[in-house]
């Protein structure tokens, strides 16, 4: 928050610790991203996968590689309880942003038969969030002993159509005191800044998310299965045309050249165009297309 606050235009990436009991993965990852980035995300079951509890992996990255790190919870698995637990313990371990989210459906995962909980809708999880940081309470009043200090984010869709009811709960979960907002993946520029115009009124930092694509079979995939996100057409094709060099290593540089040939313009629109805060870099094992993307974009 702080270089947001200096009024610098700033990166932020994303871990995702998958089914796993080892963090070496991610804390090769996090080290690769730490030069370019303000903080990582740390995802909580994206997609509804089980996966490891997103608070270890934040604190070890932290202690580990000094990279701040953005707290994922999803109000789809825990309730009230749960939750004030875990952001008690995240307190302790010194993690200073959160990013209150919904979670998909346990319907998309690997988990099928799993019960979503929702106890709290997202932007009830921010009230509690504001009253366990500005009054030192849980949601009943009942005190904390010791302070609970970070930022609060919140998940913002401008892919939704209609976008107005979208528009309205992100005004609502400002009003209750969110810090900054990170945007689903976007591709279209046009409806980003149509997005980035309609929520100038909240003052509100927004840091506008880019997916780059490593591969031709990801792209496929985030077409075909991420709710409410489109990749176009010719994006799609230009990787298809990438995963017929028979050549591994060149392929690896056709699809860097198409990544950095489709997202440093959007970059640069956004940065130049905007008053977005920054760009959310969900380059997920795919670090190595931080540095050239900089480079033609900062």
């Amino acid at each position: 928050m702080k270089e947001i606050e200096k009024g610098n235009f700033v990166l932020t990436g994303e871990l995702e610790p998958e089914k796993v009991t080892d963090l070496e993965e991610i804390l090769v990852s996090a080290r690769a991203m730490k030069p370019y980035v303000v903080a990582a995300n740390v995802t909580d079951n994206p997609l509804a996968m089980a996966y490891m509890s997103s608070l270890i992996p934040s604190y070890v990255v932290q202690r580990d590689v000094g990279l701040e790190t953005v707290y994922q919870v999803v109000v789809r698995d825990r309730n009230r309880l749960a939750l004030t637990s875990d952001l008690l313990a995240a307190s302790y371990l010194g993690i200073k942003n959160v990013l209150a989210i919904s979670g998909d459906h346990t319907v998309l995962g690997d988990n099928k038969g799993g019960r979503a909980v929702y106890d709290l809708d997202s932007a009830q999880f921010v009230y509690l969030l504001k009253k366990m940081i500005d009054e030192g309470t849980d949601l009943e009043g009942n005190e904390i002993h010791g302070k609970v200090e970070m930022n609060v984010g919140i998940a913002a869709n401008p892919n939704a159509n209609p976008l107005d009811p979208e528009i309205l709960k992100i005004g609502r979960k400002v009003k209750i005191g969110s810090d900054f907002i990170q945007t689903q993946t976007m591709f279209d520029i046009d409806l980003t800044k149509e997005f980035l115009k309609e929520t100038e009124r909240f003052n509100c930092p927004t840091l506008v998310g880019i997916f780059p694509l490593k591969s031709f079979g990801i792209a496929d995939f985030f077409d075909k299965f991420i709710p409410g996100v489109s990749v176009p057409k010719h994006l799609l094709e230009a990787m298809a045309k990438c995963k017929e060099e028979p050549d591994k290593e060149k392929r690896k540089e056709l699809y860097d050249e198409v990544n950095i040939e489709f997202f440093s313009p959007f970059i640069k629109e956004i940065k130049k165009t905007t008053k977005a805060a920054g760009i959310h870099v969900m380059a997920v094992l795919y670090e190595r297309i931080l540095d050239p993307l900089l480079r033609e974009t900062m």
